[in-house]
């Protein structure tokens, strides 16, 4: 069977259903940006301060409040399972192998904000409860708000996470640490190993790339055929037979479909080299365009998953309220894409709930536009969520 990154010949699309027998089928769960901090915090049963450094917000809790002012009261304290509303119902449903997001958020109760920075995110290392509700596998870190409370909260984030049990990927207590990937078990001895790296155009400052001798990020400079090639040796080093690898990447701005070339050759040169099955993407506010490419499924943006924007304006056409959780269905043994059903939510009162009919047409509309260039498209089920025609 071809592994995922070599040219294949596709069959019909009738023929796409192979018995048991002939494949095995891999099932991940994939969100975007997870911001559990800021409003999202306030709202648990353990909160931080609620002092802030923006420049218009200097209180968490005027994020509720805006929330509040656009769709009603919010019952806080909250269990930790809430903010995931009618998604776990999903989740379970579809009994994916592994729940994977991106926590931009700090899990710390340092006071040590970043300076020259606008926006802070932490949560109280309390509430970290609330990712065990969904049972999320791995955080990948490597983006641009990890390290809002400095080193030090750094730290406490990812012993936080390591006392909860969840695998993490993309920051470390220096380079070799940051870079190294989430070693996850799939069972009779394959593992999915999950990578985080964030590029600088999603507004990483430098200075938070981890070093020999410093903690950070890992911080992919540039997108050129040199970091590719770079990028597929460190991966190889790690890669055993029979391993599924997933590249968790944070780039780009925070609006708009337009796919940055530099971004699409990478992603593509990544799966020709034979380094990755999944490009996982993120950092935008909202879902964009997927690309299957040799097989391989390319997520250039997830969009937010979790995030405290109730209230607040946003650029038309696109809204930050409406998200989605992504269920990528692989060939165990190829890495090659079976199916992905991607799930569509609201967020409404800091809550993941169920989306209405004009919802999904409004989004499912937005998707197939921006999918074109990549030969991509949607098709809506009776359940509500999109499947990925390529």
């Amino acid at each position: 069977m071809a592994r995922c990154g070599q040219p294949v010949l596709r069959p019909a699309r009738d023929q796409l259903q192979p018995t048991p027998a002939l494949m095995r089928t891999l099932t991940l769960c994939l969100g975007g940006d997870v911001m559990t901090g800021r409003g999202i915090d306030q709202i648990q049963a353990r909160p931080l301060a609620p002092q802030l450094y923006e420049e218009k917000v200097h209180d968490a809790r005027d994020y509720v409040r805006l929330a509040e002012q656009a769709h009603g009261r919010i019952p806080a304290p909250v269990s930790p399972a809430y903010i995931w509303g009618d998604a776990l119902a999903e989740m379970d449903r579809r009994l994916p192998a592994l729940r994977l997001v991106n926590l931009e958020t700090a899990a710390t109760t340092s006071m040590q904000a970043w300076p020259d920075k606008n926006v802070h995110y932490r949560m109280h290392p309390a509430n970290m409860a609330s990712l065990s509700a969904a049972q999320i596998n791995a955080c990948s870190l490597a983006n641009n708000h990890v390290l809002d409370w400095g080193r030090p909260g750094l730290t406490q984030t990812l012993h936080t996470l390591r006392q909860a049990g969840i695998h993490s990927a993309g920051a470390g207590v220096d380079a070799a640490a940051a870079q190294a990937p989430a070693v996850l078990p799939l069972g009779d001895g394959q593992r999915l190993l999950m990578f985080s790296w964030a590029t600088l155009d999603c507004g990483v400052p430098a200075s938070w790339g981890a070093t020999p001798v410093r903690s950070g990020i890992a911080l992919l400079p540039d997108l050129k055929e040199a970091d590719a090639q770079r990028l597929t040796a460190h991966i190889s080093a790690f890669r055993q037979t029979g391993d599924r690898v997933l590249v968790s990447l944070h780039w780009g701005n925070n609006w708009g479909m337009d796919i940055p070339e530099a971004q699409r050759l990478f992603a593509q040169r990544l799966i020709e080299l034979g380094a990755v099955d999944l490009v996982h993407g993120h950092s935008s506010h909202h879902p964009r365009p997927m690309e299957v490419y040799r097989g391989c499924l390319i997520l250039y943006g997830c969009g937010d998953l979790i995030n405290d924007y109730e209230g607040i304006t946003h650029p038309a056409p696109f809204d930050p309220s409406l998200v989605c959780l992504y269920f990528v269905k692989l060939d165990a043994d190829s890495g090659q894409l079976q199916q992905l059903e991607i799930v569509p939510f609201q967020l409404r009162h800091f809550q993941l709930k169920n989306t209405t009919h004009s919802q999904r047409q409004k989004l499912r509309a937005q998707l197939d536009a921006a999918c074109q260039p990549f030969n991509t498209s949607l098709r809506q089920r009776r359940n509500g969520s999109y499947l990925l025609n390529w």
